[in-house]
């Protein structure tokens, strides 16, 4: 089917007590694997792409491939713009045919963040694309985006944040952090009940890659409607390919590195989304 918005399937979510899953995707081959294993599951899926993907391709190139893809599936497929680091690029994204927009300020004070994230929540919701903020800083390293330390999200700000801004989901900082952890993290999960309470639309989890299943799943419970996986569905399409090569390092056919990486990002997502509820919740 064609592209969809995220406005549908997050809402769905939110009722139903779930979230979908939203996986970032480096290449055609992750494109694949990420439909295919929606496709089994029967789930609503997003993919996304980041800053630093997109320099490595543009918005136009990974529009067209997920586009193609979303079109033969029978699922819902919404591609995403993750971490929007300008309102031009949130533009240049809508205007490819992105369905769904993240404009980041967490780097910036609490003012600032709302003008920015303000300035690209107007324009989308104009046009009916969901617009997904940050508040609080995640922490840890994704792509060139980088935080040295966390800043959970207090409850009251983020009231006061979505009430000004408009946008229609939220990121929220509870002690997860980007790229793989060092240590076990602790979260703050409390603190995602009390935000909850008091934000009515749905909220986002990022830096899900090494979390626990029972992290994630709680988090669910507590009212996340969307979590985000990027570096783990890197970390297992790069091993399958390195095991192929040593396994048979004759190998010269790009295919052959596809095929395998395919079926071992397509088996995570699977997992994953079987944590965060979504399989069997398409249409």
């Amino acid at each position: 089917m064609p592209l969809v918005t995220s406005k549908e399937m997050l809402l769905k979510a939110q009722e139903g007590g779930y979230a979908v899953g939203a996986f970032n995707a480096e290449n055609m081959e992750m494109v694949k694997a990420i439909i295919q294993a929606a496709e089994e599951l029967k789930a609503p899926v997003m993919i996304q792409t980041t800053p630093s993907t997109i320099k490595y391709g543009t918005v136009d190139t990974y529009a067209a491939i997920v586009a193609a893809e979303a079109k033969k599936a029978s699922v819902p497929v919404c591609l995403h713009l993750d971490h929007g680091s300008s309102f031009e690029l949130a533009m240049q994204a809508i205007h490819a045919g992105y369905t769904s927009v993240m404009i980041d300020g967490s780097k910036l004070d609490f003012e600032a963040n709302i003008a920015e994230t303000k300035r690209v929540a107007d324009v989308a919701n104009a046009l009916d694309i969901p617009c997904e903020a940050e508040l609080g800083k995640v922490g840890g390293k994704e792509d060139d985006l980088e935080a040295e330390a966390d800043t959970n999200t207090d409850p009251q700000e983020a009231k006061e944040f979505v009430e000004r801004t408009g946008v229609t989901s939220l990121a929220v900082a509870i002690g997860t952090a980007h790229g793989f952890y060092v240590g076990t993290p602790v979260l703050d999960k409390e603190r995602l009940s009390e935000i909850r309470e008091v934000v009515d639309i749905p909220l986002v989890l990022h830096g899900a890659s090494g979390l626990s299943d029972e992290d994630v799943s709680d988090c669910v419970k507590r009212g996340i409607c969307k979590v985000n996986f990027a570096t783990e569905l890197r970390a297992a399409y790069s091993k399958a390919v390195k095991e192929l090569l040593e396994e048979k390092p004759d190998t010269i056919d790009p295919k052959a590195y596809g095929k395998t990486a395919i079926a071992a990002v397509k088996e995570l997502v699977m997992a994953r989304m079987k944590v965060c509820g979504c399989d069997g919740k398409a249409e």
